[in-house]
């Protein structure tokens, strides 16, 4: 259905306008008449003959002029009647200002259930319930009870907290940042994040979307609404709420490491998304994208009076990455021509603390021409000499020259606030701290590098799935909830994941057997569906040579679930073949109830937990993410060889990693999964998965 009768109404009722002043239906009302709104508004009210001395009608079938937009403020027990004969006049948009509903516990959410049947039922889409209605600069319509109509612009605002919603429009007024739409979501018993998002894709007046959010309404439709608008325009989300409320019974790597603040960050990137981390930096992220282009590329000149500033300015770049540009030579001799002998010429550019506007001026003028810069950041300091105002003119009118992005950074408040004025007028967003100027410009070079960035699709995988999914039918009939090694490794095969050979031993003869099938060295294992971490009680040997080893081994073994795990089922020892030496990692996978499986990446061993250093990305992963998982670690250096040892094969990482993922998307049952250790050869080595772990739940 076509959203736009919320935006762009010819005409609005507003249910529930009381009779006298106060009460959200009457604020509403005056918000309508205040805004400026062209189309005709009509209050309903069954007990009142005229509002404000307009005439109100007794119902919604009363009203002439058919709106397209219906506001309602009554109590909750009556919304849904409301919505009843609003869709029975072919109104097909209502926002639902009314509280009482899921907010107040089990009855509430009865209600608003019914009240979403009641409105599919007659074709109406709603917006809440329980919101602060929405505000649509472009049509002059201001169907909230906010105080105030923000400024026509190019930022769509939406948020899940009315009360944040507040605090925005309010700071949007006092930045003179214009907004095309504000959106309360409310309980988002039917519009959600991902509607809006599809509509304002497409929606010439808005340049940035930028959203509050506790939680996503459904997840993958929100990875693939964000990922549908960043393609076209920047995504700034606030996500709070990162922490696990309730720790998670989790018996893998993985899923220990795996919150579910992890998946937002995995569905961000995949979707394109800028997150912003606290409200400060969703406010100024989003001054950046509404009035300044995207950079060009890396290379960030930074134009100063006070050196303090420019070295705070220059740490902050180092930590977020961004580079500084190198300046040409004929850049240089320029600014030595331009500026006085005790200056700066190099970057960052000190015009010393006397400067004048003109010193700024021509210092920008040099700037401009070299090929390297591709943004600008200008730092001023309220000094005596200082021409702030002035200096603001100057750098509105380099940006309006150059085209480049264009960031400021006027330190102050009272002596610079009519610089700022002028800065915001002309475009160049201003900060008051150099490091808040350079976060947003980041955010700026991440999405302009997400723009530039190659899409890949996942690659096929040739896989035996009816086995695989064999395994796992026949664990979940014997009530387990985990494969058997036995089990896991023939899963890996099945999805040409490389194992050792291995079998499973019931008795001692059958061990040596096994061994010498196998041939020596081998390792023995405890085999138990009851014990998932065999090294914790010492149920793994290594490095076994022969059958006198081997008789030893196995009894340790079948001895330590004995003392240790009483209890356990014990069918035996699993023989494997031992893997040659090489480097360990992790490749693991936990599934979300929100996003679907993620894939994990780390240091393997006993050190995934310890150091927590992984990676995480949405499955399916293409052959570039997965790589990029493995350069993200902070490890990777050891990987990649350092002190004078090979490169590791990460190919064959990136294959295996691949192969997991598939996994995942084609076995839904399969809930969680930890290859620990993936042993990985030099690079053309391949890699070996020794230990695999898979655990299996009902589809999520």
């Amino acid at each position: 259905m076509d959203l736009r009768g919320f935006f762009e109404p010819r005409a609005v009722a507003v249910v529930g306008v009381g009779r006298e002043p106060g009460g959200v239906g009457r604020a509403v009302f005056r918000n309508l008449l205040a805004g400026g709104f062209l189309g005709p508004v009509h209050p309903v009210n069954p007990k009142a003959s005229d509002i404000d001395g307009r005439p109100c009608y007794p119902s919604l079938s009363a009203v002439p002029d058919g709106p397209e937009l219906v506001v309602i403020a009554v109590p909750a027990a009556a919304v849904l009647s409301v919505v009843e004969e609003a869709g029975g006049l072919g109104i097909r948009c209502a926002i639902v200002i009314s509280a009482g509903f899921k907010e107040t516990g089990p009855e509430g959410a009865a209600l608003e259930r019914a009240l979403v049947a009641a409105a599919r039922a007659v074709g109406v889409r709603l917006l809440g319930p329980n919101c602060l209605g929405l505000i649509a600069t472009g049509a002059h319509l201001n169907a909230s009870f906010a105080a105030g109509m923000p400024l026509p612009g190019g930022t769509a605002f939406m948020s899940q907290s009315g009360a944040l919603g507040t605090a925005v429009l309010d700071w949007a007024r006092g930045r003179e940042l214009g907004l095309s739409a504000f959106v309360s979501l409310g309980n988002r018993a039917d519009l959600s994040e991902n509607d809006l998002m599809r509509l304002w894709r497409d929606d010439d007046t808005t340049r940035v979307v930028v959203a509050y959010l506790e939680s996503v309404f459904d997840g993958k439709g929100f990875v693939e609404a964000a990922t549908l608008l960043s393609a076209v325009k920047p995504l700034v989300v606030l996500k709070s709420g990162r922490s696990d409320a309730g720790a998670r019974a989790v018996s893998s790597h993985t899923g220990s490491l795996a919150g579910s603040d992890t998946a937002y960050d995995a569905a961000f990137r995949r979707a394109g998304v800028i997150r912003a981390n606290t409200v400060q930096e969703l406010f100024d992220y989003a001054e950046a994208f509404s009035r300044q282009p995207l950079p060009a590329g890396p290379g960030l000149a930074i134009l100063t009076n006070a050196g303090g500033p420019a070295i705070m300015a220059t740490d902050a770049c180092d930590v977020v990455g961004v580079s500084l540009a190198g300046l040409e030579r004929e850049t240089i001799d320029a600014l030595r021509r331009a500026l006085p002998p005790a200056s700066s010429p190099y970057n960052p550019v000190d015009v010393l603390g006397d400067a004048p506007a003109g010193r700024y001026a021509a210092a920008l003028a040099a700037l401009e021409n070299d090929p390297n810069v591709r943004s600008i950041l200008v730092i001023l300091t309220p000094q005596a000499p200082t021409e702030a105002v002035e200096t603001a003119r100057a750098v509105v009118e380099s940006f309006r020259r150059s085209g480049r992005t264009t960031l400021a950074c006027f330190m102050g408040d009272e002596s610079v606030a009519a610089a700022m004025s002028v800065l915001a007028d002309g475009g160049v967003p201003a900060y008051p701290f150099p490091e808040r100027a350079v976060a947003a410009l980041a955010a700026m070079e991440r999405h302009a590098g997400h723009l530039a960035r190659p899409r890949s699709a996942p690659p096929a995988v040739h896989a035996d799935t009816a086995a695989a999914r064999s395994r796992v039918e026949s664990a979940k009939k014997a009530g387990r909830l985990f494969i058997t090694e036995e089990g896991a490794a023939s899963i890996a095969r099945a999805y040409g994941i490389p194992v050792p050979r291995s079998a499973l031993a019931r008795d001692m003869a059958d061990a040596k057997r096994v061994a010498a099938d196998i041939g020596y060295p081998v390792a023995v294992k405890i085999a138990s569906p009851d014990i998932l971490h065999k090294s914790d009680i010492g149920g793994i040997q290594l490095g076994i040579t022969g059958e006198g080893e081997l008789s030893a081994a196995y009894e340790r073994v079948i001895g330590a679930a004995r003392d240790r795990m009483p209890d356990a089922e014990v069918w035996g020892v699993t023989v494997q073949a031992m893997v040659p030496p090489g480097r360990e990692v992790i490749i693991g996978l936990d599934r979300d109830p929100q996003f679907g499986p993620l894939l994990m990446f780390g240091l393997g061993g006993i050190y995934v937990e310890v150091l927590k250093d992984v990676t995480f990305r949405l499955c399916p992963v293409s052959v570039e993410e997965a790589k990029s998982m493995v350069s993200d670690i902070r490890a990777f250096g050891l990987l990649r060889g350092a002190r004078g040892q090979s490169p590791a094969d990460i190919d064959a990482i990136v294959d295996v990693m691949v192969r997991v993922s598939a996994l995942a998307v084609d076995v839904p049952e399969i809930v969680e999964l930890d290859i620990n250790p993936l042993i990985v050869m030099d690079r053309g080595g391949g890699a070996i998965a020794a230990d695999i772990r898979i655990g299996i739940g009902g589809l999520t």
